[in-house]
């Protein structure tokens, strides 16, 4: 008995901890049973020398995801609907890890990649938070690498090709990325102080200049283009923007309209909770900071109505959020193509055009087939009339004739 043990455990030591590792992963990752998430946890827990190897197992699993079209924000938003917070926790750590030996991807990549640190609650990327106890932690790691592993592909998200003109201007004059960059932070913080105010009328000024600098902003980057043969070269990008439970069929029309109105196309992802819009670098941005706004201001009326019924004595159900969010959606999209419709120059519609048609070749390259889909039921009257009154209100300018 004596002689069988060692033996078994002199094949333990030389089977090693990447042996140990696949065993883990033979037993646990192509099974959905917590049986075998259990004896693939007890192995690793067991053999403290597995860690470095599981890691980077991990690490390998993340590139392949991005290999697939994947990306962070995708991948946490994926393992965060799917599983709980201690696995974001992990997948976070796991893509922070991986960073520094992937290839530069873009300044979105990279802003997503910041954003990671607030997952652990501190601004040191590097940071990782408390590990529960051994099996805890070998389990969450197996059930989120099971996860990884059956990522499917997704349509690749290549960065705007950027042309390599001067990014200032002679003599200290601001150059096209500086000019907009400062432009980008003025409608954010217009936007914001929209959103803070308790005051209707000031959150109407500020979200109309708001509108008033996006409509320009996307004109002026639309002429320099065409004007300048050093950015002749720019063509259409995209970008997935999270559409997220509860009411994301409503929330996916609205980003929808934001996107048309402002020259870009939008498909949404049901099963994966995004949205994926095609457009110019300088429109997908503020189609990013609109739809957002939008949201805020929509949830921020959405609380008000309810505590209204309630006042009035009237019970506000599922029903009701449902329906007002679609009327709101609904509604907002109608000021949305009116805003779109205002004339423009004749020197601007060749422009426009143009980049109309790249948008849509981009697009159709991208998603070759897709499907409408229509509203669920709205069955609430005094929800669909609240929402459709709060769209009135949120802070949709019409933009003013661009000459």
């Amino acid at each position: 008995m004596s002689s069988t043990k060692n033996s078994d455990r002199a094949t333990g030591d030389a089977e090693g901890p990447a042996g140990t590792v696949d065993r883990a992963f033979r037993t646990a990752l192509y099974a959905d049973s917590d049986t075998a998430l259990d004896t693939g946890a007890s192995l690793l827990a067991a053999d403290p020398a597995t860690d470095a190897e599981l890691a980077r197992r991990g690490e390998e699993f993340v590139a392949a995801a991005w290999r697939r079209g994947w990306q962070p924000a995708d991948v946490v938003r994926i393992v965060r609907r799917e599983l709980d917070d201690v696995h974001v926790h992990v997948a976070a750590a796991l893509i922070r890890a991986q960073a520094p030996n992937d290839r530069p991807r873009g300044h979105r990549w990279t802003a997503q990649l910041t954003g990671l640190a607030e997952l652990a609650g501190t601004d040191d990327p590097t940071a990782t938070p408390p590990r529960p106890d051994r099996f805890t932690h070998a389990s969450a790691v197996l059930e989120l690498y099971r996860l990884l592993l059956r990522l499917p592909a997704l349509e690749p998200l290549e960065e705007p090709r950027r042309t390599a003109g001067p990014r200032s201007g002679a003599q200290g004059t601001p150059g096209r990325h500086d000019t907009a960059s400062r432009m980008l932070t003025r409608i954010r913080a217009l936007l914001a102080k929209a959103e803070a105010t308790g005051f209707p009328e000031e959150a109407e000024a500020l979200s109309a200049k708001a509108q008033e600098l996006m409509a320009r902003h996307s004109i002026d980057e639309a002429l320099l283009a065409d004007r300048d043969p050093a950015h002749a070269g720019d063509a259409p990008g995209a970008c997935r923007i999270g559409v997220e439970p509860p009411y994301e069929q409503a929330k996916a029309v609205l980003l929808d309209a934001v996107a048309a109105a402002n020259h870009c196309r939008a498909v949404w992802n049901e099963p994966f909770a995004f949205s994926t819009v095609v457009g110019f670098e300088p429109d997908l941005e503020v189609v990013e900071l609109l739809y957002t706004s939008l949201l805020v201001q929509a949830q921020s009326a959405l609380a008000k109505a309810e505590a209204a019924q309630r006042a009035g004595g009237r019970k506000r159900t599922k029903t009701f959020r449902q329906s007002f969010l679609a009327a709101y959606a609904h509604r907002v999209g109608s000021r949305l193509r009116e805003a779109a419709a205002t004339p423009v120059s004749e020197d601007l519609l060749p422009v426009l055009a143009s980049r109309e048609v790249a948008v849509t070749d981009r697009l159709d390259r991208m998603f070759p087939q897709t499907t409408t889909t229509r509203l669920r039921s709205v069955s609430d009257e005094a929800g669909w009339t609240e929402g459709a009154q709060a769209a009135d209100r949120a802070q949709v300018a019409s933009r003013r004739p661009l000459e």
